[in-house]
């Protein structure tokens, strides 16, 4: 018996890869985040999970070195391990960001405009 292979029909389906993720998302680095590690955001283009953003210790980060991080409805490490310390410092950035992360997430402004209402937390 000979199976029916639909091309058409697995195009939902498809993920991409980390390598090609990777490059959708902008890096954010200390200066402008005042968090001790790099943050990660991108648009969700399509994905099927909620809003989420990545941290790593570098901007060279491979995808498998990151931590993702979802924030919505609740903050929480979804893949990765973070410590305490750096979950609760990035919890206060993402609750003062919630709103430019989602929309951006959602597409309903671009790059530019995320990085300019972004806003720094005070860590000491």
């Amino acid at each position: 018996m000979k199976h029916y292979h639909d091309p058409i029909a697995e195009i939902g389906e498809q993920t991409k890869d980390d390598s090609e993720a990777l490059f959708e998302m902008a890096n954010l680095f200390s200066k402008h985040t005042g968090l001790p590690f790099v943050v990660w955001i991108s648009y969700g283009g399509g994905v099927r999970h909620d809003v989420r953003v990545k941290a790593s210790h570098g901007p060279k980060a491979l995808p498998s070195e990151m931590v993702s991080v979802a924030i919505r409805p609740n903050i929480r490490v979804v893949e990765g391990k973070m410590t305490g310390s750096d979950l609760a410092l990035l919890t206060q950035w993402i609750e003062l960001n919630r709103d430019v992360l989602v929309r951006y997430w959602d597409g309903d402004i671009d790059t530019k405009d995320a990085i300019d209402a972004l806003q720094r937390v005070n860590v000491e």
